[in-house]
């Protein structure tokens, strides 16, 4: 059976950190108020010189050092992002020529925070079928571009940031993508949604969030996206040795741990770090509990996501 492995993991972050009390000198907020509410504490902020392109191929060339490849291994590009580089073309073709790629398949997907999960799993059926046997998925995202900064009730979740994982394809029944589940429902598109567009306003526009309504939807659909996915993979949740969730707020984290029965210890945790960096959370997250030392090869992961849309998915690996 020719299943797609995780091979190496990376991630990239921009150069600046800002804390919750320098966020404060400028929002009407306080260190109290966004660590009670969302468990975050610091978030990255691109300069200038730093953007979506730039992140994921940083985050790709640490992918692919771990993982032992040059870039002219690579025949895919899936990156997910809500902040691409440019309208057109893809920020995934940008990555591919900063990579010295001459030709290989590159594109984007939006799915927003979701985006990592709905990738890899265009790019595992990919691998499955014979179109690509090693892959770059990249999660990337400047969501600092987008965020109305008199908005407290959003401008303190979001950060920016990248990850990267190298996919290959091997012949195994024991390890790789085991299944993935993924969703979408357009009704929710009101709850969480940027207020711009090419085709509408001809501007980027600002994000808005109705917040305590997404974290309703989010506790249900995140716990029944994950129970489809081991299901799928004919696994239960006893079965978890960690879930490497998205990264939006720890008390998203929590209430889904709960409701699954899942012990909080086995769910890696960086929103404190990152705040939530939409389509990159997921494989930063999943990049800095390899590198720790946290997850370790064999060990069996549930990463999952939901973002606007709204969007949602799961996939089970064993790393």
């Amino acid at each position: 059976m020719i299943r797609a492995v995780i091979t190496g993991t990376g991630s990239a972050l921009p150069a600046r950190r800002v804390s919750n009390a320098e966020l404060a000198e400028t929002v009407d907020t306080t260190d109290e108020w966004i660590v009670e509410r969302t468990g975050i504490r610091f978030r990255h902020i691109a300069g200038p010189d730093e953007t979506t392109a730039t992140l994921g191929r940083d985050a790709a060339k640490a992918a692919l050092a771990a993982a032992g490849r040059s870039a002219q291994d690579i025949d895919l590009i899936v990156l997910a992002t809500a902040t691409p580089d440019q309208t057109f073309p893809s920020s995934a073709t940008k990555v591919q020529a900063m990579l010295g790629i001459n030709d290989c398949v590159a594109f984007d997907v939006a799915a927003v925070c979701s985006g990592f999960l709905y990738a890899l799993h265009v790019a595992d059926g990919m691998i499955r079928s014979g179109a690509a046997r090693r892959a770059l998925v990249i999660g990337a995202e400047t969501f600092s571009r987008i965020l109305d900064w008199e908005d407290r009730g959003t401008c303190v979740l979001f950060g920016d940031g990248a990850g990267a994982v190298v996919l290959e394809a091997e012949e195994t029944e024991s390890r790789g993508i085991l299944s993935s589940k993924l969703h979408a429902d357009g009704r929710h598109n009101e709850l969480l949604y940027v207020d711009g567009g090419v085709s509408t306003t001809g501007t980027v526009g600002k994000l808005r969030m109705k917040g305590r309504e997404v974290f309703r939807h989010a506790v249900v659909n995140l716990s029944t996206v994950l129970t489809e996915a081991l299901t799928l993979a004919g696994l239960e949740a006893k079965d978890v040795d960690w879930v490497v969730p998205h990264q939006a707020n720890a008390r998203i984290l929590e209430a889904t741990a709960k409701k699954l029965g899942l012990a909080p210890e086995k769910v890696v945790v960086t929103v404190d770090q990152h705040a939530n960096t939409s389509a990159a959370s997921v494989p930063l997250a999943l990049d800095t509990a390899v590198r720790d030392g946290r997850i370790k090869r064999g060990d069996l992961l549930v990463l999952e996501a939901m973002g606007g849309g709204f969007t949602w998915g799961a996939a089970v690996v064993r790393y």
